[in-house]
């Protein structure tokens, strides 16, 4: 088992007041990044979080994007499906959001999903037929099939996800937060898909921002934001930050 230690650092170009707060979280956590159907890393990564959380103590926290782009997007949401009566927090990502609309109008919202990832996550749960060229008939025949595969249980339980976890000074979300609004205050969709001050600004609230959706080489920890998606579906690394009030590790598989 490898843990990764990055030492915090400041930007002295930013203009407001660089990130000092101390890490206090109400107990002990581990933050997974994006998943985008990995599910066997995502196998390993479990494996080494329960060899170092050995008091069995820690709160999983899943940053969203859990569909779209690798090849096991189905064994992904089902397995995480699976955990929803354990202490196991999952937040929706932008991807799901995607995968939603799809859901809802596939004739109008179809195309875009598929571009960027759908088409491997409608193949996971064995629907076919469909290709980035689909219009029409053939996306509201996709999206039938895909609710069926699915279930009602499994897609209501997608609609209801929270879009972001707080524990302590640490917050989770999927994307981003607007570094000048309150963490509970915050619109959905920057939560989801990101917020163009939010890798510039430095928080004044002294709340940790730990996140995904914009893949780093390296899990990184600079002015209060902890960002983890190292591009599983691409890199062959998931990433899983563990936070307590000990510091910021991260664990990867």
């Amino acid at each position: 088992m490898k843990l990764l230690r990055r030492l915090f650092s400041n930007n002295p170009d930013t203009d407001t007041q660089p990130f000092d707060a101390p890490v206090t979280p109400d107990g002990p956590i581990f933050v997974i990044g994006d998943l985008h159907g990995c599910d066997s890393l995502l196998a390993r990564l479990l494996d080494k979080i329960d060899q170092a959380d050995k008091e069995g103590q820690a709160r999983l926290v899943f940053v969203g994007d859990y569909v779209d782009r690798g090849e096991e997007s189905a064994a992904v949401l089902r397995r995480l499906f699976a955990l929803q009566d354990t202490p196991a927090v999952c937040l929706a990502g932008n991807h799901e959001d995607m995968m939603l609309k799809f859901i809802d109008h596939p004739a109008e919202r179809g195309a875009r999903w598929i571009k960027f990832g759908g088409l491997q996550t409608l193949a996971s749960f064995g629907v076919s037929g469909v290709s980035t060229g689909s219009s029409g008939d053939a996306l509201e025949y996709a999206r039938d099939q895909l609710i069926e595969a699915m279930g009602q249980d499994l897609i209501d339980w997608l609609r209801a996800l929270p879009t972001f976890w707080q524990s302590g000074n640490v917050a989770v979300v999927h994307a981003a937060a607007d570094p000048m609004v309150p963490i509970d205050q915050q619109e959905e969709r920057v939560l989801k898909w990101g917020h163009k001050d939010f890798r510039h600004t430095p928080r004044q609230d002294g709340i940790w921002m730990v996140h995904g959706h914009t893949i780093v080489d390296s899990p990184t920890i600079e002015n209060g934001r902890v960002a983890i998606d190292t591009g599983a579906y691409a890199t062959g690394r998931l990433t899983a930050a563990s936070i307590s009030l000990d510091g910021i590790d991260f664990l990867q598989a």
